[in-house]
């Protein structure tokens, strides 16, 4: 009996090695990759053009994720800006659900782990990309989204701007300060709309410039003492936050595939259904990076089905435990469930199609 519990444990500390082994280079990839462009990119440069129909901005904004590889630690705050910045509803969904997925970090990091199966790799990016702007341009049914929206970041939301003309004889007949929205003291005789204090690069105008000069615009931050010492301090703290997780989610993946029954797991496994649900679950409680769960879904690949794996790579990333705890950052507890139950049904029925086709 000693002899096959040694075996046991030496099996779950090399299964957890590999997984570390494979998985570490990616999750640094991904945080450096994540704090260069957050501290240096403009993002609003990025989404100006989103257009405003709302399936297309839905898909724009699942698209953008590709270019801002951030994990799903990175992108709520990111999300919760570009609402702020009066991006439309479903852009900002669509990239709040897509982008821990549609990135090159994570789809490198998946091709990695399932070489042996593109399929599970493009599945996963359709799957994702999908889910992301279907659930984007369902919200957009509701045109206020303020309701759903917390507190804090309703109040910060532009309000909807009138038409040119109309806008033009408002200001033409309405002192600024009887207008709609909220202002502060800015210079001397003048005020400041409050929405323009939420914008990163909102100052005042240096003396002997031009407005033409402010203008100016460009995709990138300059480059700062200050902001490259921010740039360290953040990378260094996901790191060890994505890091702990990494370390926790590597262990339960050993766990379970050395201690838990071998007849439960093939029971759970292979049923095109039970599958499904099963890392479904799994994906919301580990709560894994998504740089990195590739090589955690990699441990399951023997004995799950595609369907359920796939299930695990699409809904984790989107709805997991501590990503629903920056959610209700953004949006009210009913919006929060909303979004879980629409990702839930979505990515179930495109998996069960799977395991249907493939059995």
């Amino acid at each position: 009996m000693q002899p096959a519990l040694t075996n046991q444990l030496n099996n779950a500390f090399t299964l957890f090695l590999s997984l570390l082994v494979e998985a570490i280079p990616f999750l640094l990839l991904g945080v450096l990759f994540s704090g260069l462009l957050l501290g240096f990119v403009d993002e609003r440069k990025l989404v100006s053009r989103i257009p405003r129909n709302p399936l297309l901005a839905a898909l724009m904004g699942s698209s953008i994720g590709f270019l801002f590889p951030v994990c799903e630690c990175g992108n709520v705050p990111v999300a919760r800006r570009l609402l702020m910045q009066g991006v439309p509803a479903p852009a900002a969904i669509g990239f709040l659900l897509a982008a821990p997925t549609i990135n090159p970090v994570v789809i490198w990091a998946t091709w990695t782990a399932f070489r042996d199966q593109p399929e599970i790799v493009v599945l996963r990016v359709v799957f994702s990309l999908s889910i992301a702007t279907i659930i984007g341009w369902v919200f957009s049914a509701q045109k206020d989204l303020r309701p759903l929206l917390h507190p804090s970041v309703a109040r910060a939301i532009p309000l909807p701007k009138p038409d040119f003309s109309e806008k033009e004889l408002v200001q033409a007949n309405t002192p600024l300060l009887l207008q709609s929205g909220t202002f502060m003291l800015g210079q001397p005789g003048g005020v400041v709309p409050i929405e323009s204090l939420l914008q990163d690069d909102w100052k005042p105008l240096p003396t002997g410039k031009t407005e033409k000069t402010s203008k100016r615009s460009s995709m990138f931050h300059p480059v700062s003492k200050e902001r490259l010492r921010l740039l360290l301090d953040t990378m260094v703290q996901e790191l060890r936050e994505l890091g702990g997780v990494l370390v926790i989610g590597s262990a339960i993946a050993a766990i379970i595939q050395v201690g838990a029954p071998r007849e439960l797991i093939l029971n759970l496994g292979q049923g095109p259904v039970s599958s499904i649900l099963a890392m479904l679950l799994l994906g919301a409680v580990v709560s894994i990076c998504s740089t990195v769960d590739a090589f955690f879904a990699l441990a399951f690949a023997a004995t799950f089905t595609s369907g359920s794996l796939l299930a695990f790579l699409v809904f984790g990333p989107m709805i997991d435990l501590k990503g629903i705890g920056l959610m209700l950052s953004i949006f009210k507890g009913r919006a929060v469930v909303y979004l879980i139950v629409l990702a839930a049904q979505l990515t179930f029925l495109m998996t069960l199609a799977v395991n249907l086709h493939l059995g």
